[in-house]
């Protein structure tokens, strides 16, 4: 019989940076993955402390990015490798009325830190009104981040490639291993889990592109207009993601990679060629705040989810808040905690 002080159920933002709290922390733990593209391995990585849609900022953004800093450097002191791509966003303005109100609430306190007051022209793109860069933004490595801590896990025998059973845990015990807590991060496979049944994980399905330019890009920033382009490691590039929160089949939605399409050709005025087309189901909250918490009957058993579409952000924060909690005993924020819906 082994014994563990976690057992991690997960294949994303989640459940990996859940693992990283353990590793710096040097507790024992297996981490029981599918090795399945969910929507964190296809998610973009990006690193944005706006929504630039309204040019507002959002609940712990700040806190969070620097947050997120720190803990790539821890993961790179143990996997050799820095997965944070600091490329910044640039803001592709619709018209005048856009850049001016950038330019309105770059001096405001809140969002001085973030909006550039200075502004570009690029070449190789439609941009007649210009671009706005975002301080503080950046993308991770998502392939190399999955990649590189799966490996790091592996090699110390601390990931089980295979399906969670469900019916073969019975108290503190599944198969062979015995635990004191056990952390389940399963996105939208929350909806087969028998303990949390009354989680109200909403999907929001969300396709991207990948995409051969003719012309290639004279700058490194990921641009964004409708959605995000930027380059990936093989000469091509991501270009997505899109938000259907009408939950559909498991399927490619043609009409979503039309409106892709449509929003590259928006900006880029060359021939590209679509090489994948991709997509995932974020899981998604009502009040859009993660979930975190335990049950009544079963305390030991926790829950990580509703990361959304902030998945990088939400995971790696977060994950510090449930470990402090679970091993210190520092209360959950009210905002997260899984009391919030016993109303």
């Amino acid at each position: 019989m082994k014994n563990v002080d976690y057992i991690i159920v997960g294949d994303g933002y989640a459940a990996f940076f859940f693992a990283h709290q353990l590793i710096m922390n040097k507790k024992s733990f297996v981490l029981f993955s599918e090795n399945k593209k969910g929507a964190s391995q296809v998610s973009a990585g990006i690193v944005n402390p706006l929504v630039l849609k309204k040019f507002t900022t959002f609940w712990l953004a700040a806190e969070q990015i620097e947050f997120l800093t720190k803990t790539i450097a821890e993961i790179e002191s143990y996997t050799g490798e820095n997965y944070l791509i600091k490329e910044k966003i640039h803001r592709i303005f619709h018209d005048e009325a856009e850049k001016n109100l950038w330019s309105l609430k770059s001096e405001t306190d809140e969002l001085q830190p973030f909006l550039n007051s200075d502004f570009e022209s690029l070449d190789t793109i439609v941009n007649p009104f210009g671009t706005g860069e975002v301080n503080h933004s950046a993308r991770v490595d998502v392939d190399g981040f999955f990649g590189g801590i799966s490996a790091y896990m592996e090699d110390r025998q601390m990931l089980v490639k295979e399906k969670f059973d469900y019916s073969k845990i019975e108290g503190s015990t599944y198969q062979d291993i015995n635990f004191k807590n056990i952390i389940f991060c399963e996105g939208m496979g929350v909806r087969s889990n028998p303990f949390f049944t009354d989680i109200q994980v909403i999907a929001n399905k969300g396709h991207h592109l990948k995409v051969k330019l003719s012309e290639k890009m004279n700058h490194h920033y990921t641009l964004k207009k409708k959605h995000f382009l930027f380059p990936l490691n093989d000469n091509t590039y991501y270009y997505g993601g899109t938000y259907d929160p009408n939950e559909r089949e498991n399927e490619i939605d043609d009409f979503k990679t039309e409106e892709l399409k449509e929003g590259l050709s928006a900006f880029y005025p060359h021939d590209f060629e679509v090489l994948e087309v991709n997509y995932g189901f974020r899981p998604t909250v009502k009040d859009r705040r993660p979930i975190l918490g335990n049950l009544v009957d079963h305390p030991n058993y926790y829950i990580f989810n509703g990361l959304g579409a902030r998945g990088i952000l939400n995971g790696c924060y977060f994950s510090k808040e449930l470990f402090e909690h679970i091993e210190n005993g520092k209360d959950l924020m009210k905002e997260v905690d899984l009391k919030r819906f016993n109303k």
